[in-house]
């Protein structure tokens, strides 16, 4: 009974408080972790050149204290999770690295841009490779060079005309061979086709009606009659 006293003493609004001071002490921690955590966004994008808009694949966008990253696809398009604050590197050979940074309060899930990148022309020194470590060490090896004669050597052997005829009369064509003569063989039925190349008709004389008018020309010329004092 004393208990039942106790409890009328306490109003609806006290209990309202009571009720809301226990749930903020229990909702205090998972609060202030909430706040400690970054948000996820997906960052996505294309990566393209300065001049012509061109989609530059296989352009590297990563995060370098993550490190993780990503790669753009033959279009230049890409997609990668990335957290609020982070700072983005993108990066491609020949072309000058490009940062993007998130915002730590964007409030969006995803982040799209279009990276434009610009051309870095380095300038790389010229580099010499001999085989010799100096360069008095590379005369001394010229000048006590033996060269072989011209007689005898295997390069004359090759060059022989019966070298080479027994060459050219044995050894396969190649396919750059073929190719050549299969695009000739085309391109001169082609001109036949045309006009423009002999045909076994023009070459025939008693088939080329050119042939047949020359001739009846010459003999209205009389070239065909028989000269004064030449018998035959």
């Amino acid at each position: 009974m004393s208990a039942v006293v106790r409890f009328r003493f306490f109003s609806l609004p006290a209990l309202l408080l009571l009720v809301f001071l226990a749930l903020g002490l229990l909702l205090a921690p998972a609060s202030a972790r909430a706040q400690g955590q970054r948000r996820v966004v997906q960052f996505t994008g294309i990566v393209a050149t300065g001049d012509s808009l061109l989609g530059v694949p296989g352009a590297a966008i990563f995060v370098p204290k993550a490190g993780r990253g990503t790669a753009s696809n033959s279009y230049g398009y890409f997609s990668l999770p990335v957290l609020a604050g982070d700072s983005i590197v993108i990066r491609s050979l020949g072309y000058r690295n490009q940062y993007v940074i998130i915002p730590e309060d964007y409030p969006r899930q995803s982040y799209s841009v279009i990276v434009s990148l610009r051309e870095d022309a380095t300038v790389l020194p010229e580099v010499r490779i001999f085989p010799y470590a100096t360069e008095k060490e590379f005369k001394k090896a010229f000048l006590a060079l033996n060269l072989p004669k011209e007689r005898g050597s295997s390069a004359a052997e090759n060059l022989s005309e019966q070298v080479m005829r027994r060459m050219f009369n044995n050894l396969p064509v190649t396919s750059t061979g073929n190719y050549r003569q299969t695009m000739q063989n085309q391109q001169y039925d082609q001109s036949r086709r045309m006009g423009t190349a002999p045909t076994p008709y023009t070459n025939n004389p008693l088939l080329n009606p050119f042939s047949w008018l020359q001739l009846i020309n010459q003999v209205k010329s009389g070239e065909f009659k028989k000269k004064e004092g030449v018998d035959y």
